[in-house]
């Protein structure tokens, strides 16, 4: 009977964020306590409503964290909450550490997480339904009857509800009858389909007037369509970590369940305002937790409006919104063009329009068979935004004039004591003066870098704030083993932003050349336009 309830849309929904507690148990995430302070700083700042800053007394970095965020953050928008479990089975409220812990963390708001599948309560608790019912109604009862807000995180409830859906909702239940302001549905192994979500939120949303809440993980690929599905149905509360975080496959992941809940379903999230820096927002976390996101990840990611196809390009030429299902703006993301041999007229004109650089039509063809040829030889040039720049004001009859190449030479050098040296000299003609450089280092590009900017940075002191900040190698025909072709991209940047630059040869120091030089080249033209 209750399925065929219907349910009304909500017209706003609380963000709740994990990336310091749930999102932190992601392979490859370490977090010291200053990180987990600008992670929080930087949710605040996005507007999120809640952020969980993991579980006091679990660790020291934890309890630190704890102690150090109210005095070091001025939380303008969030609410800290405190994470913990529910008393132990037999246990006493009034002297289970846990509770005290929770309570020691001075936060408005706690997360109590609790057993709802009865396999769980029997294997991993080891104790009976009624005891696990009991731990959790006087647990949550304690921590309210203490002023706290207490968000019930109901764990592996789906699986639970599949297999004893009675002692499921009785947890609930308890929870509820503690006082619990809102109960949480965890999909804990994160195997449940949105079908199946449909219809365990729909019976729960028609059983309990408390607020509904959903936190799910990304096992099957569902977590963010899961959490959606469940906010159609009434949920009011939503789980998650930006760029998806979190134990094994992630969780549902905010930078993508926020713009779609606001843009696309009109619910209010976090701040309309603030729609517009979730990508800014996703990057410096990223960089700040040391994971790069994914390019093609939606809303946020570098290629998330980038079009190389001719044909899409130029349909966006006439019409922005021919192949983009938002404007990239509202997010803080914008359109790209990368120019390959798939691209076509449209393709290059748009990205020499970009850059400032007037083609002819004739010009425009010649650049399109030079890239159809470079590329065939190994050339990339849509990762290599810089050396594509340069190809392009070539076109137009353009050459370099900050310096002339006459040779290079590195050598290694393999001492007694296994230490290994690289030194490379360079000679080039600047300003009509020949210049010879020595550089050392601890491999043939950083050696030949540094031989580069000792003769060039008497002329150009703008060298200085150029840096090299990757260094990729990818072999590309792995069948012809040491005699294979190489391609080199180098990442650089300066004070303003950043770009790549590409190199392919046989040789890979011939081809780390090709790429520093043009790297070199850019960072002087930036440095010339302003």
């Amino acid at each position: 009977m209750s399925a065929e309830i219907d349910f009304a849309v909500p017209e706003s929904v609380e963000i709740y964020d994990t990336t310091l507690r749930d999102g932190s148990q992601q392979e490859g995430i370490s977090l010291t306590v200053d990180d987990k302070l600008r992670v929080a700083e930087a949710l605040d700042d996005l507007g999120v409503k809640y952020i969980e800053g993991g579980w006091p007394g679990a660790n020291p970095k934890d309890i630190e964290f704890f102690h150090r965020a109210p005095r070091e953050i001025r939380f303008g928008n969030a609410t800290l909450v405190a994470f913990g479990s529910t008393m132990r089975p037999g246990g006493d409220v009034n002297s289970d550490d846990t509770l005290r812990n929770m309570l020691d963390a001075n936060t408005e708001a706690v997360c109590m997480v609790a057993k709802s599948w009865d396999y769980h309560v029997k294997e991993a608790l080891r104790t009976t339904l009624d005891e696990a019912l009991r731990m959790a109604e006087e647990s949550v009862r304690y921590l309210v009857e203490r002023d706290r807000r207490v968000f019930f995180d109901a764990e592996h409830f789906f699986d639970g509800y599949k297999n004893n859906p009675q002692f499921a909702m009785a947890v609930l239940r308890a929870a509820q009858n503690g006082g619990a302001s809102t109960l949480v549905l965890c999909d804990t192994n994160g195997g449940s389909l949105p079908f199946e979500v449909e219809r365990i939120v729909r019976e729960v949303k028609s059983s309990f007037p408390t607020q509904i809440g959903v936190h799910f993980h990304n096992d099957s690929g569902c977590a963010t369509a899961n959490a959606l599905t469940s906010v159609g149905l009434g949920a009011t509360h939503v789980q998650g970590c930006i760029n998806g975080y979190g134990e094994r496959t992630g969780n549902t992941d905010l930078s993508v369940a926020i713009p779609n809940l606001t843009l696309k379903m009109g619910i209010e999230t976090i701040p309309r305002e603030k729609i517009a820096i979730i990508t800014s927002v996703s990057r410096h976390l990223a960089e700040v937790i040391n994971i790069a996101t994914d390019p093609q990840k939606p809303y946020v990611g570098t290629s998330s409006f980038t079009h190389k196809a001719g044909l899409h390009v130029s349909a966006i030429a006439r019409r922005k919104d021919a192949y983009e299902h938002i404007a990239p703006e509202l997010v803080g993301n914008g359109t790209r063009f990368v120019v390959s041999e798939m691209a076509g007229r449209s393709t290059v004109a748009i990205k020499a329009s970009e850059l400032g650089i007037d083609l002819t039509k004739e010009q425009i063809a010649t650049v399109l068979e030079h890239l159809k040829t470079l590329e065939h030889q190994g050339f990339h040039f849509e990762t290599a935004d810089g050396s594509m720049e340069l190809l392009l004001r070539r076109a137009t009859g353009w050459n370099q004039n900050f310096f002339e190449v006459e040779s290079f030479r590195v050598i290694d050098d393999f001492r007694d004591n296994s230490e290994q040296l690289t030194e490379a000299t360079v000679k080039l003609w600047a300003n009509g003066e020949r210049l010879i450089a020595t550089g050392e280092g601890n491999g043939p590009v950083n050696a030949l870098d540094g031989a580069l900017r000792r003769a060039l940075t008497p002329l150009y002191s703008g060298l200085n704030s150029i840096h090299l900040t990757d260094f990729k190698v990818r072999v590309l025909d792995s069948s012809s083993g040491t005699g294979a072709k190489v391609r080199v991209l180098i990442d650089s940047s300066d004070e303003v932003g950043s770009w790549t630059t590409i190199g392919v040869s046989p040789n890979v120091i011939d081809a780390s050349w090709q790429a520093l030089v043009d790297s070199i080249v850019i960072g002087l033209l930036r440095t010339q336009q302003g």
